[in-house]
């Protein structure tokens, strides 16, 4: 008799099957419902202790958009390029179409914004963000296909965040990330709790 399949507890998870699963959702497009974010993953993903750029893309796929804004808060400057863009990416799931753009203009000229949008890609990108507030907006039945070429945009771009954390980073455990977190000085007068995830299992 064959024994039954055991799922692997959280902290088993390994990061190559956390990423798989979570990029075979659909991209996330308009702002999630309270419920959902699966507290059991976004535990997983932060007990991988991954740099926090990559953390912070995975909690977006998610749906974990405050462990999400924890991170990527405390990395609001240069050269976090690529958490600057994952800021960008959090307001315009969040609906805030005004500082996506900002966020968006703000790294135009950086590698992680080439690679996903193309060289000058800041007028595909605003045309993306344009699409999305436009679908929001929208009161009637929306366009399912519409709405799926809008989720695979925001897959694939996210996916190319991750891709470039995982060269420039790699995926080993980053035991004390306080030597990562850049910020401006307004930025460093904000502070935030995270609401879901791994506060305090780290140094930040």
């Amino acid at each position: 008799m064959s024994q039954p399949k055991v799922n692997p507890a959280p902290e088993t998870l390994s990061y190559a099957s956390l990423k798989h699963q979570l990029l075979s959702k659909p991209g996330p497009v308009l702002p999630p419902p309270p419920s959902s974010p699966s507290q059991i993953v976004s535990h997983a993903i932060s007990s991988l202790l991954l740099h926090p750029s990559l953390e912070a893309a995975l909690h977006i796929l998610n749906d974990d958009l405050p462990s999400a804004h924890f991170l990527v808060r405390k990395m609001q400057a240069p050269p976090r390029y690529e958490s600057m863009m994952l800021h960008g990416i959090l307001h315009r799931i969040e609906g805030d179409y005004e500082n996506t753009r900002a966020w968006y203009r703000n790294v135009k000229e950086s590698e992680v914004f080439g690679l996903a949008w193309g060289q000058h890609g800041l007028d595909r990108a605003m045309g993306f963000v344009r699409r999305v507030e436009i679908l929001r907006k929208e009161t009637k039945t929306k366009d399912s296909q519409e709405v799926k070429e809008l989720q695979d945009e925001s897959r694939r771009e996210i996916g190319v965040v991750i891709e470039y954390c995982e060269k420039e980073f790699g995926t080993e455990k980053v035991e004390d990330a306080s030597g990562i977190w850049v910020q401006d000085e307004k930025s460093a007068a904000q502070g935030s709790d995270m609401v879901i995830g791994g506060e305090g299992w780290r140094q930040f």
